[in-house]
């Protein structure tokens, strides 16, 4: 979606959304039942119907920020991976499972799996296949080792 559309969206109808944001403030204020919450619904459906909103674009905006943010992380973390490589230290288990850890990153799984988890700053990033970058971390956690 294109942020000039809905500045200018909200330039040409910021009255409307003001006029609609002060009725809303009122009726939160001002009615205390379940009439409140239906008026409020009413106007918001209101302001998404006539601002041409659709449930579905609101699904793709949802989904492109989750895939925009997942990959600057995951870019982040790779970048990281680099420069924390000479810090990292590896724990090997008996099961031939492994630990790797650095200051901000974690790496876990097993010797012959192409999956590992991976945690960035405590934050669980899920599994990925390992690549060139998380190879050459692996590798020079082994050297460290």
């Amino acid at each position: 979606m294109d942020v000039q559309v809905w500045m200018d969206f909200f330039k040409q109808n910021w009255l409307l959304f003001v006029v609609a944001l002060v009725v809303l403030l009122l009726i939160a204020n001002l009615v205390k039942t379940m009439v409140k919450w239906g008026l409020i619904l009413v106007i918001v459906a209101f302001l998404v119907i006539y601002s041409g909103i659709s449930l579905k674009d609101l699904g793709q905006v949802a989904s492109t920020l989750t895939q925009e943010t997942t990959s600057a992380v995951k870019n982040e973390a790779i970048k990281m991976m680099q420069s924390e490589a000479k810090d990292a230290k590896l724990t090997t288990n008996q099961d031939g499972s492994f630990v790797i850890t650095s200051p901000n990153l974690k790496v876990s799984g097993h010797a012959n799996e192409d999956k590992v988890k991976v945690e960035f700053r405590g934050v669980s990033l899920g599994q990925w296949s390992r690549s060139d970058a998380l190879n050459v971390f692996i590798q020079q956690a082994k050297q460290n080792y």
